[in-house]
């Protein structure tokens, strides 16, 4: 019989995963379980969460390629497909960012050809759209799932591995209560924000979509002859006042050139930060940053003197590198960013202080999950938000926008500090907002912070947590550190082939790649090169076991089996 594996959830990581197992030298009966009632297209880029203004951050020669690279599959479609997609021929680069949704249409078309290409290497791939994972099972020589299906009852199947590659949690209900939006997404919920005072969470990506999606509702970004995009908003909407709010009050910088594939790190290199994994040393993050040290001293000496790198540790790097921004406003940071960002590109030139701070992020994340407790809240503290600052740059007409948002008078950034109060306003719609610059109504408020760690207890599969089968993440305790257990961390406790640790004498089969889960101790398993990342070393396990004669699954209510085709 041929191992059976079940891959829940069709955006990207369900799809690296197959593109993974589909390598397999023994053929597979592997069965695709989506939710939604269209298969492929990834919460992120679906066109039911997204509007086309919305943009991905992630350039093109950055996406790991499934069948064919993002350009590849652009140049191939007809002008007709091309203008619907809003995508103009003659600027389709592999440099360039492309809406949201265009990614979705890329992911679509390649389950599409991956489907073909798994029929003609043997193996058999069922997809179940509308089919919504309710609960789990681990048994003693399976993995049984429960979908619900619309207007068809549960269907329960077992599998001899369960890869759960759910990626983002979003609430359905997106506006919880009038004018309070706990989400961005679907961003066309936001267009329906009258003009007014208008409050958006965080200053990421996600954070100018959400300001764009309700300025694009009373106005229009119309790009001038001389080049210079601005914003022109309709009559009556002179009400309009949007603000960005964070506790720095800083807005992401421009995305910089670099060169891809990364150039190898000197210093701080795997095999660096593994060896000190395997000491076994207590200090090991002010280990790992010494290596960080070295690695930024040798990339860019000017840069290290300018913030005073030789007297700061991990506690005090981040500071020391956001200190200039925080000096400035904002707006004229962005434009002098902007600029820089831009000419760097037309003559393809890196800044090495920050190639190098892209480069280590990945390596110093090895370490993470192997700090003490305390350590890992220093890290979380601090010297992690310099990581995300640096890979979270934003695509150049993001801040465009900003910019034009800022010259029409239509936007701000208020800086909240530690210290601040946003709670419902009990007088009608929106929010109350207090902070030490003093207090704001808002008639509408946009929660845009991103995607929030969960724990082992917010795992929606009932079976699962009464079995016991998952526990939290738990970081090591150090000698300086009381004597006990280890300490809980939140996310779920995996191994490194993503199964959950639980010690029960039950299958082994289960692999969780929910991304909620896994931020904790995994703070940068976010993006397309994570998930496909998440989807190879997965695969990888499951074909190590399955290519040397692993059980074969059986299937607990029999179900017809199929290839279900979608269109290219």
């Amino acid at each position: 019989m041929r191992p059976r594996i079940a891959v829940v959830g069709s955006g990207p990581t369900g799809l690296y995963t197959l593109q993974h197992l589909l390598a397999s030298s023994r053929p597979l009966d592997v069965t695709l379980l989506e939710a939604q009632p269209e298969a492929g297209w990834g919460m992120p880029y679906s066109p039911e969460l997204n509007g086309h203004a919305m943009l991905a951050n992630i350039a093109s020669v950055e996406i790991p390629p499934l069948t064919e690279t993002l350009v590849a599959w652009l140049v191939r479609q007809p002008d007709a497909e091309l203008q619907r997609l809003g995508v103009p021929r003659e600027r389709i680069d592999e440099r360039a960012f492309y809406p949201r949704v265009v990614l979705g249409e890329y992911f679509r078309a390649q389950l599409a050809r991956l489907l073909e290409r798994a029929g003609a290497s043997g193996h058999a791939v069922t997809v179940l759209a509308s089919h919504d994972v309710t609960d789990i099972e681990l048994r003693e020589a399976d993995v049984l799932l429960t979908a619900e299906r619309p207007e068809a009852g549960p269907l329960r199947l077992a599998f001899d591995h369960a890869v759960m590659a759910t990626g983002h949690t979003h609430s359905d209900a997106t506006e919880t209560r009038p004018g309070w939006f706990a989400s961005p997404y679907p961003t066309s919920a936001l267009r329906a924000i009258a003009p007014g005072p208008v409050g958006v969470l965080g200053t990421s990506l996600s954070a100018i979509d959400a300001a764009v999606a309700v300025a694009g509702a009373h106005g229009a970004f119309l790009r001038e002859p001389s080049g210079v995009l601005g914003y022109h908003p309709k009559p009556g909407t002179q009400e309009l006042r949007l603000a960005l709010m964070s506790r720095k009050g800083l807005l992401p910088e421009a995305d910089f050139f670099f060169p891809i594939p990364y150039e190898d790190n000197l210093v701080c290199t795997p095999e660096a930060v593994d060896a000190l994994v395997a000491s076994g040393r207590p200090d090991l993050l002010d280990a790992a940053f010494e290596l960080f040290r070295e690695e930024l001293v040798r990339a860019d000496p000017d840069y290290a003197a300018r913030i005073g790198l030789s007297r700061l540790d991990a506690d005090g790097f981040a500071p020391a590198y956001f200190a200039e921004r925080e000096g400035r406003d904002p707006f004229a940071w962005a434009a002098l960013n902007l600029a820089e960002a831009q000419a760097n590109y037309a003559r393809e030139v890196v800044v090495p202080w920050r190639y190098a701070i892209l480069r280590m992020h990945e390596v110093i994340a090895r370490a993470v999950p192997h700090l003490s407790a305390g350590d890992l809240g220093r890290f979380h503290a601090g010297w992690k938000a310099v990581f995300v600052d640096d890979y979270a740059t934003v695509p150049h007409e993001s801040i465009e926008r900003l910019l034009a948002l800022r010259r029409a008078d239509r936007i701000e950034v208020i800086r909240l500090g530690a210290d601040y109060r946003l709670e419902p306003a009990e007088d009608g719609p929106g929010a109350r907002l207090a902070w030490e610059g003093g207090e704001r109504r808002l008639t509408a408020y946009v929660d845009a912070t991103g995607q929030r760690a969960l724990d082992a207890a917010d795992l929606p599969f009932p079976t699962l947590r009464a079995q016991g089968a998952v526990r939290e993440a738990r970081a090591v305790r150090t000698a300086w550190d009381e004597e006990g257990a280890a300490v809980e961390t939140g996310g779920v406790d995996l191994d490194a082939a993503f199964r959950p640790v639980n010690g029960l004498a039950l299958h082994r089969g289960l692999h969780l790649l929910a991304l909620p889960f896994l931020l904790h101790l995994r703070p940068f398993h976010q993006g397309l090169t994570s998930a496909e990342e998440l989807g190879r070393t997965v695969a990888q396990a499951i074909r190590a076991e399955v290519e040397g004669g692993g059980p074969a699954g059986r299937e607990a209510e029999p179900e017809p089996a199929g290839l279900l085709l979608l269109p290219s």
